[in-house]
């Protein structure tokens, strides 16, 4: 099982900072992880900002990187400050 986690932002949009969960047969890379997380939660495109980042097992990675169960995933939202 995959290891989802969600930072800032994301904490709010999803209504949890983490869940573990079996990724879809169709889901090998962060691409289709953005997108059928994107739907199956309504999220009317929340995770498929450019400015949302990844992070696969404590790495951040481009778009789109391999990803299986067993992974670590990580959803970043830019920081902001003032």
């Amino acid at each position: 099982m995959a290891q989802l986690l969600y930072f800032g932002r994301l904490m709010d949009t999803l209504g949890r900072p983490e869940e573990t969960l079996t990724l879809p047969a169709s889901v090998r890379d962060t691409s289709a992880l953005r997108e059928w997380l994107d739907r199956d939660r309504g999220l009317d495109g929340a995770l498929l900002e450019k400015t949302i980042r990844l992070a696969v097992n404590s790495e951040i990675v481009a778009d789109p990187h391999p990803v299986s169960d067993g992974d670590e995933i990580a959803f970043m939202p830019p920081v902001g400050g003032g």
